[in-house]
């Protein structure tokens, strides 16, 4: 008698590993809102999360959270805190003017990449 062969392999069930965004912005830029219910409002970056697109911008899109202690002594109540809000509606601030403005990159004379702002052509340090 024939041994039972299973014809199809078990699929794999681990998800797949979400690709990480190239961002126009890093942690500690100063930004402006362009769009959504926050446009206008100016802030820093508090974090960012390239694999999911988003930035934390400090004082922007606040939520209150409900939290129930999870010890005898542990604290409990509403907590606000800034909520992640999509990269792609924020701008960095130019630093000439300090309107919003597109980025370029370039190296410079040590061969790092630099960002330029397109309204003026100056450079955009990082913060550290």
């Amino acid at each position: 008698m024939k041994p039972l062969v299973y014809k199809k392999s078990r699929r794999e069930r681990t998800q797949p590993v979400p690709e990480r965004h190239k961002l126009h912005v890093a942690k500690g830029d100063i930004v402006r809102v362009i769009s959504g219910e926050h446009r206008g409002k100016e802030g820093k970056i508090l974090h960012v999360y390239p694999k999911k697109f988003r930035v934390v911008v400090e004082g922007v899109n606040v939520v209150k959270k409900h939290k129930r202690a999870t010890t005898s002594q542990g604290e409990s109540g509403i907590i606000e805190f800034a909520a992640p809000i999509a990269a792609s509606n924020v701008m960095l601030l130019d630093p000439k003017s300090g309107e919003p403005t597109r980025v370029r990159r370039r190296h410079d004379k040590e061969g790092k990449l630099e960002r330029i702002a397109v309204k003026s052509g100056q450079p955009i340090p990082r913060v550290r």
